[in-house]
């Protein structure tokens, strides 16, 4: 028996019939903000994520908090309207290399007339596939690096985007996991090599550089399936004292609650990449703030703008999150001074 594609958008029937009903009524309003109306334009996006996993779902809501709400909101402010001049089209690569490809080739028969991706990986998959339909990653690690962009300032080609971080960012990670808890001699590093980017070796070298100034010993964890992250937590629970750090890597981010889960049961605490961890109980993490900026560089090339003359932006801003509440279930006493520094404070 042969799957059909997976539905563009979850939404509540009373929600969608308010917001089409609300489109149909300001859609000439819009039009004159300077959409064109000659034909319907197609937007696909690929995740990660499962379509069923709560970071999805909260995405596919018209919230502007939310990358793909903050997307279909602010295309709404600049004339683009989903059912009356666009369409919106979302795939799932979750569940492993086959469901990527099958994902990515049903995208690129739809002939869309761009392509949002959410991490390295579909990056390089999307653009393996097409080398003419544009492509806007909405967060990526070393795009020259990796070899989408010739340059971050002229990209060429067909694809443009937004970086999430900087390879200083594994020294930082350490800093900031050192002061939460000063007294450990080793770090762990949890990252999948085949989804993180440079295998991890992108962090690892200002990483290791701050493990070697301030004495700590640096020791890999890396991990291939789900079934491998409790294992991998769990070496450094036992004495010398020792915290872990997790890098940016869409695998991580899918396997969050199991990642905290395991953090919890073996009392190590870690330092996350990004807010999503915080939300599933995390301990603290340190990562750009979520700026839904991919409206701009989307509505710019459904225009006409060839998405290899934008130039590739990197975040304006970093956020520290700490739950204390957390840290009390570790034992450990989160030092005045980094308090002070974190942006927001969880209890």
């Amino acid at each position: 028996m042969t799957e059909g594609p997976a539905p563009a958008r979850v939404m509540p029937a009373v929600a969608r019939r308010d917001f089409i009903r609300l489109a149909g009524a300001t859609a000439a309003g819009f039009l004159a903000l300077g959409a064109t109306p000659d034909r319907m334009r197609i937007v696909a996006t690929l995740t990660a994520l499962s379509l069923e996993d709560d970071l999805t779902r909260r995405s596919m809501t018209e919230a502007a908090t939310t990358r793909l709400g903050g997307l279909i909101a602010g295309l709404r402010q600049r004339g683009w309207v989903e059912g009356v001049n666009y369409r919106f089209e979302i795939r799932s690569s979750f569940g492993g290399p086959d469901k990527l490809k099958t994902a990515v080739q049903e995208l690129i028969d739809l002939k869309p007339d761009v392509i949002l991706t959410g991490s390295t990986g579909e990056t390089a998959a999307v653009l393996a596939a097409t080398k003419t339909i544009p492509i806007v990653f909405a967060t990526s690690n070393d795009p020259v690096g990796n070899g989408f962009v010739e340059s971050l300032a002229h990209p060429g080609g067909n694809v443009t985007g937004f970086t999430s971080s900087t390879p200083e960012m594994g020294g930082k990670w350490l800093q900031l996991i050192r002061e939460a808890v000063p007294d450990i001699a080793r770090v762990g590093v949890l990252f999948n090599p085949a989804t993180t980017p440079g295998a991890g070796r992108f962090y690892l070298d200002s990483l290791e550089q701050e493990a070697a100034a301030s004495g700590v010993r640096v020791i890999l964890a890396p991990v291939g399936n789900s079934a491998e992250v409790d294992d991998a937590i769990s070496r450094f629970s036992a004495p010398p004292k020792a915290a872990m750090i997790s890098l940016v890597d869409s695998f991580l981010v899918v396997n969050r609650q199991t990642i905290i889960a395991a953090a919890a049961k073996y009392r190590v605490p870690m330092i996350y990449p990004f807010h999503y961890f915080m939300d599933a109980g995390g301990l603290m993490s340190y990562g750009p703030t979520l700026e839904v900026r991919s409206a701009d560089y989307v509505d710019l090339i459904l225009r006409g703008t060839k998405a290899g003359d934008l130039p590739v932006q990197s975040p304006r801003k970093y956020e520290l999150l700490i739950n204390r509440t957390v840290a009390k279930t570790l034992g450990l006493t989160i030092p005045f001074t980094l308090l002070a520094r974190a942006d927001e404070i969880r209890e």
